[in-house]
């Protein structure tokens, strides 16, 4: 898949966010995806409960949480 293409399913949109080396906050995730912020945290919940293993690391100066996947289940890849 290369950059431009954007992934067809909102799970798949989200996998690719939190990939990223920043990863992404709540409020980035719920805008680019429609969600309101209690969706956000419910499907990153979901990944967690497929096996996902997901940091939230706060990165000072008054920014919010950033979540980034540190390893995904063998089935995912």
């Amino acid at each position: 898949m290369t950059q431009s293409s954007k992934p067809k399913t909102k799970k798949a949109q989200l996998i690719q966010m939190l990939n990223r080396k920043a990863g992404a906050d709540v409020a980035t995730i719920s805008s680019k995806l429609g969600w309101q912020s209690h969706t956000t945290r419910a499907a990153l919940t979901g990944l967690r409960k497929a096996g996902f293993e997901i940091s939230a690391e706060k990165p000072g100066d008054g920014k919010p949480l950033s979540y980034r996947i540190k390893a995904q289940p063998a089935d995912a890849a």
